[in-house]
């Protein structure tokens, strides 16, 4: 990457891509200020998995081992239908071969503090407090009708709902509630393993690692829920909601031990959208205020840190911003399009209310899944390899800088 960047550049949104945009960008010689609505910054969610090609950012700007440190390994996606117990989903890393990498569960708490510190040790700048409304003229506009100051370059950062880009038609009709829980035996300690009733109930355990400071591993649990019934289950008492889960899946007993309140749980809530280009009139987008699916194939953390080293790279390499941030939605747009009509394809695989989706896939695309070539296929695109990500966004850089 080229340094002596000399841009002064704003960025809307302490998460993931805010954090990383900004590390990278900082790297590079930029000035940057990140501004948040939070007074504390904070993760919101519980795990993740962080796929190689994320892991492949975070080793850019030198935190890929310690996140390797603190998450944990995952070698396979597995999956089964209830009351049957048929395998519907098996996905292992080492498909596309015995030395491919393979995922890694981590806290988004973990992840959050990694990239916080980052940014810090970058000297990156942190306004916290300032929820940002709008953008205009290289300026960010706050709630409070205050204006920041005269940036070169405005990065929207700030997810699906960002008031700087497109919201969403809707949100997807299923979210998920989420808990972060003390890691128990009887687990696939390598896995994320779900168990489904068609495509209308899904519950999902994976590890997460640790959080930064602390010997306890923890893994993530998830159960799929509609927006439409979500006020009935936190009016209902949580046993009867517990023995939901437990009919679909026993085994979770004493997770579901560990789970006190509703409030034990926190509810995700998911929606799918695309901008046709990263470019609005005021700003450019990374993460998910570009491009906000389902989380069917893990990628919305990796695609978010994709983003940030693409628009570092475009930036870096050109001495122009506008055919700079061209070369951006050139390196990410192909990559972007093929994984947001894939996740677009497979959610209501797993969640929605149709028969028929379910039959499919357990019917068809289970045995088709275990054919060669598809477990090789499968293997690299939940590794987020599909398409080259990190080939577009490295050689098209080292063209452009030769």
């Amino acid at each position: 990457m080229l340094a002596d960047l000399s841009l002064d550049i704003a960025i809307a949104g302490c998460g993931v891509a805010g954090l990383a945009s900004a590390t990278l960008l900082r790297q590079a010689g930029a000035r940057v200020v990140i501004y948040d609505r939070l007074e504390a910054p904070k993760p919101i969610g519980s795990g993740i998995i962080l796929q190689p090609v994320g892991l492949a950012v975070l080793d850019a700007f030198g935190v890929g081992d310690a996140m390797r440190e603190l998450g944990a390994p995952i070698k396979r996606l597995h999956g089964k239908n209830t009351p049957r117990q048929n395998v519907v989903l098996d996905v292992r890393y080492d498909a596309a071969g015995e030395d491919a990498p393979c995922g890694l569960g981590v806290h988004r708490g973990a992840l959050f503090q990694l990239l916080y510190d980052a940014a810090l040790a970058a000297r990156a700048e942190i306004e916290s407090g300032r929820e940002v409304v709008g953008a205009r003229d290289g300026r960010l506009v706050f709630a409070d009708g205050a204006e920041s100051a005269r940036f070169d370059l405005v990065i929207d950062a700030l997810g699906a709902r960002s008031p700087l880009s497109r919201p969403p038609q809707a949100p997807l009709p299923f979210g998920a509630l989420w808990a972060s829980l003390d890691w128990v035996d009887g687990f696939d300690d390598a896995a994320l393993e779900q168990r489904y009733f068609a495509a209308r109930k899904m519950a999902g355990f994976m590890p997460i690692g640790r959080l930064k400071g602390e010997m306890r591993q923890q893994g993530a649990f998830f159960w799929s829920l509609k927006h439409t019934e979500r006020a009935a289950w936190r009016a209902a008492p949580l046993e009867a909601w517990k023995d939901e889960v437990r009919a679909l899946w026993p085994q979770t007993e004493p997770l579901l031990a560990q789970i006190a309140t509703h409030d034990d749980l926190v509810f995700a809530t998911y929606a799918h959208r695309t901008l046709r280009e990263p470019l609005s009139r005021h700003c450019v987008h990374v993460g998910d205020s570009w491009h906000c699916t389902s989380p069917q194939l893990g990628q919305g953390a990796n695609m978010a840190l994709l983003d940030a080293l693409a628009l570092t790279q475009a930036l870096a390499s050109q001495s122009n911003i506008d055919v700079a941030l061209g070369e951006y939605a050139r390196m990410r747009l192909w990559h972007i399009r093929l994984y947001q009509a894939a996740s677009w394809m497979f959610t209501p695989v797993y969640q929605s209310d149709s028969a028929t989706f379910a039959a499919l896939r357990d019917w068809i695309m289970a045995p088709l899944s275990r054919t060669w070539p598809a477990p090789q296929v499968l293997a690299a695109l939940v590794a987020g390899q599909i398409g080259a990500p990190l080939h577009a966004i490295g050689a098209r850089s080292q063209r452009r800088s030769a």
